[in-house]
């Protein structure tokens, strides 16, 4: 009898200190403290947790409401394209020769033709071309011809998105995207003289100019927002003029700089590396079809789409995803394929899963978008159903370490739940959110997903950190 009623106090004492825990608005004490001071109204957050063996979230706030999710949208095109395509699905990118080949040298145009790889690094692509020496061309006398027919081209709507035509993340999917088709630039900062550079990868018809000046008296702060970038394109050259001031104090960084013309990008790397190699190269870049007639001459497969998506998710690379969401739209029959067949590819896959998403809104599977929405419940259930699918170790593996690596590699340091959760962040201009896994110190593991769509989003992150801390101390 003591010994029962002992327990049942311990009971009712753990129940009052989660009582005590969470205000009468079903959101823990510390997350509500976080939103009242960031002034964000709970009419702008969407919560789900939800144990990930139960059929019903143990607590939600505004869980049906359509959302923007920004990058936590991945989440629904990586589980897609993992079970739809598999973890150990590749990529081709193929080369063929027309014309004749002899004694090294091409007498005709050498064809470059693009499958979609998401990760065809600056390394990769050296790789492939020593391969090609390797199997004996040495000479090329026509022109490189790329076939990048496999997916639709788009129009680039980085000026109606940001105005940021030159940032990594508003590159456009490619079915020869190239190195991301961006260059980093490393900043070596020099006192009263202009920063040197060095520039990776380097481009064969590139001509640097630099304007930059440092500055020794201006704090390091957010240093890219003093620098600018232009390309101007004259021919077969391209011409990149650096400008603007850079701080001193910020040491040596690297800058990431997109391309605008994918073609001219693949021309830069290709002649540049050719030549290093040995190679001889004296035509120019057009894009084409392979012609029936010309002959396969060399293979370069991707890594495979269970380490893709890891890099994806870990960085939250929006080109990537962009690749894997126009793929799913390949293998369902459409090439070139749009955005609307990887839209139409993951509807049918949802519909053929039992997973009711009636708010969904699909422009590019990246979230970097206006129009996405998806609302915290439908995110729930994905994340439940993956955790109960045979790619769950590759699903999650993807997922950012809370206070360990990728995107959440600052966040919660130091608290009980860093290394205790896997979740995938998203952030745009009125847009912060969260989604994925927490373990708490019970043993028992929780979906968790928090949607804020306000213009004063971005002062959420304390909110979320508090809620996944709250978890991690309480479960549901």
């Amino acid at each position: 009898m003591i010994f029962m009623i002992t327990l049942r106090q311990l009971i009712c004492a753990w129940l009052l200190s989660w009582a005590g825990a969470v205000t009468a608005g079903g959101l823990p004490a510390p997350v509500a403290q976080a939103l009242k001071a960031a002034e964000i109204p709970r009419s702008a957050v969407a919560v789900v947790v939800q144990a990930v063996d139960s059929r019903r979230p143990q607590w939600a706030m505004n869980a049906d409401k359509a959302m923007n999710p920004a990058s936590t949208m991945k989440l629904l095109t990586t589980f897609a394209a993992l079970d739809l395509l598999g973890p150990a699905y590749t990529w081709q990118t193929q080369a063929f020769v027309n014309g004749s080949l002899e004694n090294g040298v091409l007498k005709g145009a050498l064809f470059l033709q693009g499958g979609g790889d998401p990760k065809l690094t600056y390394d990769h692509f050296a790789r492939w071309l020593r391969e090609m020496r390797q199997r004996g061309l040495r000479e090329i006398r026509g022109d490189l011809v790329l076939d990048r027919h496999v997916f639709a081209l788009e129009a680039s709507d980085a000026r109606q998105f940001d105005h940021e035509t030159m940032r990594p993340y508003n590159v456009l999917p490619d079915a020869l995207l190239l190195n991301f088709n961006a260059i980093s630039v490393q900043l070596l900062p020099h006192a009263a003289q202009s920063p040197r550079l060095s520039i990776e990868p380097a481009l064969g018809n590139l001509d640097l100019v630099n304007q930059l000046r440092s500055d020794d008296h201006a704090e390091c702060g957010d240093w890219r927002e003093g620098l600018r970038s232009d390309v101007f394109t004259s021919g077969a050259v391209d011409r990149l003029v650096l400008g603007g001031a850079y701080p001193l104090a910020c040491g040596e960084q690297r800058w990431d700089i997109a391309f605008p013309d994918h073609s001219h990008f693949v021309l830069g790397v290709f002649r540049s590396l050719w030549a290093e190699l040995g190679g001889s190269f004296s035509g120019s870049v057009r894009e084409g079809d392979v012609p029936p007639d010309a002959r396969l001459f060399a293979v370069w497969p991707s890594p495979t789409l269970g380490e893709i998506v890891r890099d994806m998710n870990k960085y939250s690379n929006n080109v990537m995803a962009r690749q894997i969401f126009l793929t799913l739209g390949v293998e369902a029959g459409h090439r070139p394929a749009r955005p609307e067949d990887g839209a139409a590819a993951i509807q049918a896959w949802l519909t053929r899963r039992g997973l009711k998403m009636p708010e969904l809104v699909l422009e590019n599977g990246a979230g970097l978008s206006r129009q996405e929405r998806i609302s915290a419940a439908s995110l729930g259930r994905l994340l439940q159903a993956a955790w109960h699918s045979a790619v769950m170790p590759e699903f999650m593996a993807s997922l950012p370490i809370a206070g360990s690596d990728g995107t959440m590699k600052k966040r919660v340091q130091g608290q009980g739940v860093a290394g205790q959760a896997h979740i995938k962040t998203g952030t745009l201009d009125g847009v912060k959110s969260m989604a994925g896994y927490v373990l708490d110190q019970h043993g028992r593991r929780w979906v968790v997903v928090c949607l804020v769509n306000h213009p004063r989003a971005a002062l959420a992150g304390p909110a979320m950190d508090a809620l996944l801390q709250a978890v991690w101390e309480h479960g549901g």
